[in-house]
């Protein structure tokens, strides 16, 4: 294994106070966002007025140890436990998972000099919400002021919580966006698939949303993509599953369909001009893996050669100048190499959730063994998050 210390992760995550959207939310939206209540002696999270089974202990009170599943997505599980089996004893949520004093330390003894912080339960909220968008909107507001407080944006230039921003309002949108980066916001991050407005459903590269566009590469900031519950899980409804999403709930055919709200995010996003509207905007795949670029890079070349007459600018090459990926530790990273260059490629741990690394180095390892050379290493476990934060303005 080569050693490279120290990383820049590009996926790390907290665990949320349970005020994190409770803290800060207008008066007038408070029975309508996020509430706890006991039932049957169990404190449950309700959203909306209905309990909300995206994340089974919303408390966070005990946990799995990180990377406790790091195994299981490699696809090594030869006794066939059961995925409940496999998360092991349970423990008290660490303070470093809450604290970001703590967390700094945690990050020194796990050589991570920076990393961008992620929600765990607010990236299955916004569906939670999803009709009632006023109400969504101010719940994120609330979530925002909550996540500057408690972790910052740009927190001793190490640790870069990243703010939820949600289109389904423009004003409000930008608005937001104003917000965040009077905070010194240096990514954001935005639900995939198509975005929910009061006139339906819209592509995230319509020209109504172009202002928000024009402001966030006029300002630098970074745009990523986080996995997490969108409208796209409404489609297993058509195959007879309940729509209703629970984090590693057992569900085989969730994971084999086909649709791929990041990759038609994407496809969205080059076809409907956006990057020929502005070039400059730069965006990251987190933990939604890389097994969807090749065949989305296929179709794209595909349709260029057949009409490229009808394209101002190579779809491939588009994606691959202004899309950074971070891809799982159990994908084809050979062929991937291949397809996306390495200084367009991000280490993204999870760290601390339990499908993460144990340690996030390790990752080198799978490097080698995918045939990155030293350099490229380099720039995956550090030079390339690094810049990435750094805003980028035009």
């Amino acid at each position: 294994m080569t050693e490279i210390r120290p990383v820049f992760d590009a996926d790390n995550h907290y665990y949320e106070a349970e005020d994190a959207f409770t803290r800060h939310i207008e008066p007038e939206f408070k029975r309508r966002c996020m509430q706890w209540a006991d039932v049957n002696g169990k404190k449950m999270l309700l959203v909306g007025g209905k309990i909300n089974r995206f994340i089974p202990n919303p408390t966070f009170d005990m946990l799995s140890a990180p990377g406790s599943l790091e195994e299981y997505f490699r696809g090594n599980n030869p006794k066939g436990d059961s995925v409940k089996d496999l998360f092991g004893e349970l423990l008290p949520c660490d303070p470093a998972y809450r604290d970001r004093e703590i967390r700094l330390k945690t990050m020194d003894s796990l050589g991570i000099e920076g990393a961008l912080f992620f929600p765990t339960l607010g990236v299955g909220m916004e569906q939670a919400l999803i009709h009632d968008l006023p109400a969504m909107q101010a719940a994120f507001r609330a979530f925002n002021r909550w996540l500057d407080e408690d972790w910052g944006f740009a927190y001793e230039e190490r640790i870069f919580g990243v703010p939820y921003i949600t289109l389904s309002d423009l004003d409000n949108a930008m608005a937001e966006l104003e917000w965040v980066l009077e905070r010194d916001a240096r990514c954001i991050i935005i639900q995939t698939g198509p975005v929910t407005t009061v006139e339906g459903m819209k592509s995230p590269a319509d020209p109504r949303f172009d202002p928000f566009w024009a402001r966030v590469q006029e300002s630098g900031v970074a745009v990523t993509y986080h996995g997490g519950a969108n409208a796209y899980y409404n489609l297993i409804t058509m195959w007879g599953e309940s729509a209703e999403m629970e984090a590693h709930r057992f569900e085989p055919l969730r994971s084999a369909l086909s649709h791929d709200a990041v990759a038609d995010t994407f496809a969205a996003i080059i076809l409907h001009g956006l990057l020929d509207r502005f070039p400059h905007l730069r965006f990251a795949t987190i933990e939604t893996g890389a097994d969807w670029v090749a065949p989305l890079l296929k179709r794209l070349g595909k349709l260029y050669s057949q009409t490229p007459m009808a394209f101002r600018n190579n779809p491939v090459e588009q994606f691959k100048s202004n899309v950074w990926v971070s891809p799982f530790y159990e994908n084809d990273l050979d062929k991937l190499r291949d397809i996306i260059p390495a200084d367009h490629l991000l280490l993204g741990s999870d760290w601390p959730h339990t499908e993460g690394l144990v340690d996030p180095l390790s990752f080198t390892n799978d490097l080698t063994e995918a045939g990155f050379t030293d350099a490229e290493q380099q720039l995956v476990m550090y030079d390339n998050c690094k810049q990435f934060v750094q805003r980028q303005p035009h």
